[in-house]
């Protein structure tokens, strides 16, 4: 029962006297998850682990080890600068393309990456030109990596004819471009209602998209294909689908080994929610009073109103069951109202707790992310 286990967890942050809003990652379901990545994986796919869902130092070290990959896709260019500081001889794939002057700016920040290796994404024959011009001029040999279209339809290359012009630019200069593979992402496969497109359907027609890109690669460029090439696709939602048949050899995954909220669906059945935000309760009133509806006050309440510390975070209340905002009264950030039944079991100075609807927006916000081993806690550090 998962009342029981935040009852667990409530006297678990009391015992360690805790007292403000916390965010929590539980280690066992964080165990389970990556030992279920790993059952999954078929050992011709490698992984990438996608930093801004899990954006805690010591978070992807653990994910490191346990995994063995030093492979990650990067969405945020001062992300680069962490991982690099913890892991010198990674490998980076950028996971949107960056701003010529923010490439430029993190140039100038680093000359030597000798161990390094970056995957910048170009997604039009304007980036890709303006990123040749930051090679020549600064003397640099840049690893392209292309963003094709493959049903999503945000952005990326979506014709064989502009996808071939990119490719004759590559090759054309190869002392300061390489071409180092595709990205195709897909989470448009497991979100289109069925009575449009079953996912078997939208997975197969990616795949084919996809393979279009790779053949045109093979049969018109030769001298820039080759075994190393990274292929990269998934995400959370399609992760399942591309350990059975992928074009693929590189998959990104991030927020299925947190499970928040939005990764509730069919295919991450498997894996376990393991992240938690605790909030203490200020104040506890026998109900709900609405300032100006003093008519209210006169009805039965059946329930009783919490006041906690913080709160209009993208999350949802889990605990005690029941709990809800009351939107009626109005959200806070400060000192939320939320609405229990009066059954519930909850005094001031307990704590209730949140499921994150994304991990990337919710740990952003919090110093420290504290892993939670069943007694007690450790502080993992964020990248604030």
């Amino acid at each position: 029962m998962m009342s029981d286990y935040f009852k667990c967890l409530n006297a678990a942050l009391k015992r360690a006297n805790f007292a403000l809003p916390t965010l929590i990652i539980d280690q066992a379901r964080l165990d389970a998850n990556l030992a279920r990545v790993q059952r999954m994986l078929p050992a011709m796919l490698q992984s990438r682990i996608v930093v801004k869902s899990l954006c805690a130092m010591e978070l992807l070290q653990y994910i490191s080890q346990a995994l063995d990959c030093q492979r990650f896709m990067i969405f945020h260019l001062p992300h680069i600068r962490k991982v690099i500081h913890l892991f010198p001889e990674s490998d980076i794939l950028l996971g949107k393309p960056m701003p010529i002057k923010a490439v430029q700016a993190f140039y100038a920040q680093h000359q030597a990456l000798d161990t390094v290796r970056i995957q910048w994404l170009v997604d039009t024959m304007e980036r890709l030109q303006q990123y040749l011009a930051l090679a020549q001029a600064q003397n640099l040999k840049l690893e392209i990596n292309i963003e094709i279209d493959v049903g999503l339809h945000r952005g990326g290359i979506k014709d064989i004819a502009p996808f071939k012009a990119l490719l004759a630019l590559i090759q054309a200069h190869p002392e300061h471009l390489a071409l180092s593979g595709l990205m195709g992402y897909d989470a448009h496969v497991s979100k289109i209602p069925s009575f449009i497109q079953s996912i078997a359907q939208g997975y197969a027609e990616s795949q084919q998209h996809y393979q279009h890109y790779i053949d045109a690669i093979q049969q018109d460029f030769p001298k820039l294909y080759h075994q190393n090439l990274c292929f990269n696709g998934s995400g959370s939602p399609t992760f399942s689908l591309h350990t059975e048949h992928s074009v693929c050899n590189d998959l990104s995954f991030g927020s299925m080994l947190l499970k928040p909220k939005d990764f509730d669906i069919p295919s991450l059945d498997g894996f376990q929610s393991a992240l938690w935000i605790a909030a203490p309760v200020l104040k506890k009133l026998p109900s709900t009073q609405i300032p100006g509806l003093t008519l209210l006050d006169r009805l039965p309440s059946f329930q009783d109103a919490l006041f906690i510390y913080g709160g209009k975070w993208m999350a949802d209340y889990v605990y005690p069951q029941g709990a809800h905002a009351n939107r009626l009264f109005g959200r806070s950030s400060n000192q939320d109202l939320v609405n229990v039944p009066k059954s519930a079991q909850i005094q001031v100075d307990d704590f209730v707790f949140l499921q994150p609807t994304q991990s990337e927006s919710i740990i952003s916000q919090f110093e420290q992310v504290w892993l939670y081993d069943g007694i007690g806690f450790t502080p993992w550090h964020t990248f604030i």
